[in-house]
This record gives structure tokens, C-alpha cells and sequence, in this order.
């Protein structure tokens, strides 16, 4: 039996484009955890300073090369956990996060949690579960 991934939005729950209600994984797969990401780049840079929306971007693209990385891609993703400064507006990340995620269906699990804060420059932080199913 080859592996599979099921994203289920149950009657009864809400329906958004921008995660998924349940998802279930049987057979055999690969799983790939991804360590929370920020907003730095390749060369050390923090990548928008005071902008939750450009953090937003850089930490997809960080997300990005770790799913290349792992022989996955965003279609993998069956859950993250985002991590907001508490304060922030997070309309500029869902913007950032649905034009990165584009008309793909079964977005990931999406699990937001409001914190006290990550330092001065950084105002959101995402870790990732990706499952590749194997032949």
C-alpha cells in the first residue's frame, strides 16, 4: 500500500482556503519537522524589521528551501504552528501567507498562538510537519 495523505473538512466545521480541519496520514511515508523559522536570510539578515508581512514572506522562503531540502514541497505541508507578537495585526501575514500558498487546495493545519514576544525584531515566527507518501 503506497502512502496517503487525507485533508478532511468535516460537515459542521468551518470551510477556509486557509487551513484544514483534520488531516490524516496512513502507509508509508516520510516526515519531515521543520524547527521554527524566522525572518533571517541565507546571509544573516533580519528580513523586515517592524513588518509582520515581510517577515511573513522571508519566513516562507525559509520554509521553502527546508522542504527542498527534505525532498518535499508546500503540498507536503499537513501542519504549522504560527507564532504572533502579541499586538500584531495579522492581516499582512494572512495576505503573505495565502499569495505564497496560491490557489493549491488542502492548505496545512493551522494552529496560531498569540505570545508575549520573540526580541525586538522579530514579530512572527512558523514551524512546519511536511508528510511525503512513499511508493
Amino acid at each position: 500500500m503506497a502512502g496517503q495523505v487525507e485533508h478532511i473538512n468535516p460537515d459542521g466545521l468551518n470551510v477556509n482556503p486557509a487551513f484544514t480541519q483534520v488531516v490524516t496520514v496512513t502507509g508509508p511515508v516520510k516526515t519531515v519537522y521543520i524547527g521554527a523559522q524566522n525572518s533571517v536570510d541565507g546571509n544573516r539578515n533580519i528580513v523586515g524589521k517592524g513588518d509582520i508581512g515581510a517577515q511573513t514572506e522571508q519566513i516562507l522562503k525559509n520554509i521553502d528551501v527546508c522542504l527542498k531540502a527534505a525532498g518535499a514541497g508546500k503540498e507536503h505541508l499537513i501542519s504549522w504552528n504560527i507564532y504572533v507578537a502579541q499586538g500584531q495585526d495579522m492581516r499582512p501575514a494572512f495576505e503573505a501567507g495565502m499569495r505564497w500558498w496560491g490557489n493549491k487546495d488542502k492548505p496545512p493545519l493551522n494552529n496560531v498562538m498569540f505570545v508575549s514576544g520573540f526580541g525586538p525584531d522579530f514579530l512572527i515566527l512558523i514551524d512546519a510537519i511536511a508528510v511525503v507518501p512513499l511508493p
